[in-house]
């Protein structure tokens, strides 16, 4: 079968984060040199692809509450390793709001969001009520609100393309203006291409594909691979924060 499965999907989401975590802990801060600024925009493939695939796995999963119950244990050990790799403290709020803890915290609470709006015994205005209380119970975590956020529009808008790109991006555009006004106007702009994993959704077949082991391999790769970026930080610069939120 042509076309992308989800676990090549998976694949390519790995890579480009490696490669962004990387420059974040061996060129820390915000560089201007365009060769760092091109890692940090290959980058940028990750988020959104985890997003996609949230949803994909809501949608196919035989058991969404042992599904979201993995997310949550993933969250809870991850929160232990991004915050190791990047110098945040492993206690939230001690330096400030953003960025204290990983986006595997958003991504749970996405798929809870989803169970909520699937909810036949709730009305609109709970389910509205819902997306309120956990944007702003996401807020902390690496992308904060807008993971969820984009997690409900991949899944609103599941079988248009066009309008799941569009309506991410949207809310990735209101990320980046609090990059551009609060942290960094070029990291700001950066933020923007997520709009590199159109094709890829675009190609994606819809198969999971053959390569069985990602299912768990990801769950082990991604906080190991911090705990790397952490021993990496120490060699190269001691105990210190490398992005927002340390």
């Amino acid at each position: 079968m042509k076309g992308f499965t989800g676990n090549q999907l998976k694949l390519f989401a790995i890579i480009a984060m490696t490669i962004d975590h990387l420059a974040c802990v061996i060129w820390p801060g915000y560089n201007y040199d365009w060769w760092i600024i091109l890692l940090h925009v290959i980058g940028r493939l990750t988020a959104p692809t985890m997003w996609f695939m949230c949803a994909e796995g809501y949608v196919h999963t035989r058991n969404v509450k042992k599904y979201i119950a993995r997310l949550f244990v993933f969250a809870f050990i991850s929160h232990f390793a991004y915050n190791f790799a990047f110098g945040i403290p492993f206690v939230p709020f001690r330096t400030t709001v953003f960025n204290q803890t990983s986006v595997i915290w958003a991504l749970a609470w996405g798929v809870v969001l989803l169970c909520i709006m699937d909810a036949d015994f709730l009305k609109n205005w709970q389910k509205t009520a819902f997306v309120f209380v956990i944007t702003a119970i996401a807020f902390p975590a690496d992308w904060s609100s807008i993971a969820v956020l984009a997690i409900m529009e991949i899944y609103i808008h599941r079988e248009n393309l066009t309008k799941q790109i569009l309506h991410m991006e949207k809310w990735v555009l209101l990320y980046a203006l609090v990059w551009f006004f609060c942290i960094d106007k070029v990291y700001a702009f950066i933020q923007l291409g997520v709009i590199i994993v159109w094709p890829f959704i675009k190609n994606y077949n819809g198969q999971r594909g053959n390569m069985r082991f990602m299912k768990w391999f990801f769950y082990i790769y991604y906080p190991a691979h911090l705990v790397v970026c952490g021993l990496i930080r120490l060699y190269l610069h001691g105990n210190v924060s490398t992005i927002i939120g340390g």
